[in-house]
């Protein structure tokens, strides 16, 4: 009988969920017949009208706040409204990231696409040894996988599906068709990734969310967990870490940035510290953040002080706004 019932109610689930698959396909079909630059900017101003209404934008102000003491509320509800703004673009340039990623090093002229350090990416490429690569929700932050697929980098980004079974789907079929290798994070996704590092492959990831698991580090002056992941593999493969980000420019047109690899810090023994390590790659994306604060995804609850160990360090006030 419980089997039964469990059955019945994937069943139902699945039913439930058409309607939003119909609608998901629909959008994403319209964003194509717009166009790249009219997408977005449709999703942009979308976004920029239902986003203030939604419980998250509580959450981002608080982060804004928090984050940045020394600005005004003004200032706090611009950079809310633009991070909206780029998320809604983020989300109707999915439908034209195949397009979108136009870069040629040999152009005379640039496209939509920039790349700094590109001498990285291509040493990275043809070194021969496994590799990490972090990043952040930054700019649009799918484009760097395209762009190490594009360039013959063999590379698995870690993604974490969208919570909507329909979105999921959709951007899990445009991820397949533009990108290299695909980890969905999860159950077994760590003896995966690890299997990508013992093969001399690459590993991307994403690493500014909250992980309940995490290591605790300084991030925008408070304490937060981190995954130590990455840290873990650069400690057990001694292999480099970079850091990659995507700044979003005027004109529809995207700037991608490698960082050289990062001399992270390592123990008496000479390994690599695996929390002094993942406080490195924080303070490279605090940074990017403090550059580009509009770009960066603040509606996630980064900072969770229940959830810090009791050992963890809270910072005085006057101290997180330095």
């Amino acid at each position: 009988m419980l089997r039964l019932k469990l059955r019945l109610y994937r069943a139902l689930s699945r039913l439930a969920g058409l309607p939003m698959v119909f609608v998901v396909r629909a959008l994403f079909a319209v964003a194509r017949l717009l166009g790249p630059a009219r997408a977005a900017a449709a999703g942009a101003a979308i976004a920029r009208a239902i986003g203030p209404r939604l419980p998250s934008h509580r959450t981002a102000l608080n982060n804004l706040r928090q984050s940045f003491p020394e600005k005004g509320e003004a200032e706090i509800a611009a950079i809310a409204r633009g991070a909206w703004d780029n998320l809604g673009r983020t989300g109707a340039e999915y439908a034209h990231l195949g397009d979108i990623f136009d870069y040629d090093p040999a152009a005379a002229t640039p496209g939509r696409i920039e790349v700094a350090g590109i001498e990285h990416f291509f040493a990275l490429r043809d070194d021969g040894k496994p590799g990490l690569i972090f990043s952040a929700h930054l700019g649009n932050w799918e484009l760097p996988a395209i762009c190490a697929a594009r360039f013959g980098l063999e590379a698995s980004a870690v993604f974490r599906p969208p919570n909507s079974p329909a979105a999921a789907q959709l951007v899990q079929e445009v991820r397949r068709a533009t990108m290299g290798g695909l980890t969905a994070a999860g159950p077994g996704a760590a003896f995966k990734m690890q299997g990508v590092v013992e093969r001399g492959g690459h590993l991307g990831m994403l690493v500014d969310q909250h992980f309940t698991r995490g290591v605790v580090v300084d991030f925008l002056g408070q304490p937060a967990l981190v995954n130590p992941l990455l840290a873990k593999l650069a400690r057990h493969y001694d292999c480099p870490v970079h850091g990659v980000r995507v700044i979003r420019l005027p004109g529809d047109r995207f700037r991608l940035e490698l960082t050289p690899a990062l001399a992270l810090p390592r123990d008496s023994g000479g390994a690599i510290d695996v929390q002094g390590a993942m406080q490195a790659m924080s303070d490279v994306i605090a940074g990017w953040v403090r550059e580009h604060p509009e770009q960066w995804l603040w509606m996630h609850r980064r900072w969770r002080p229940s959830m810090l160990p009791k050992t963890a360090p809270r910072m005085p006030a006057a101290q997180a706004s330095s």
